[in-house]
């Protein structure tokens, strides 16, 4: 596995990270329909999902470039 495959694969995983982590809390609040320690419970733990996933884009962006 080329550094280019390596780089669109991170890259790609961390663009489905933070989707997921968007739609999740859409959904969760949706749910709920209120915001109560539950929703803030998975909204944190969604969050560095979040950040992994912006982590790896950015670490698929220095693959590619190198």
């Amino acid at each position: 596995m080329g550094l280019n495959t390596l780089g669109y694969t991170l890259q790609t995983i961390g663009h489905l990270l933070i989707a997921y982590t968007a739609i999740s809390v859409h959904f969760r609040f949706r749910k709920e329909h209120r915001i109560d320690d539950k929703v803030f419970k998975v909204m944190k733990r969604e969050q560095i999902v979040g950040v992994i996933g912006v982590l790896l884009i950015i670490v698929g962006y220095i693959a590619h470039i190198i």
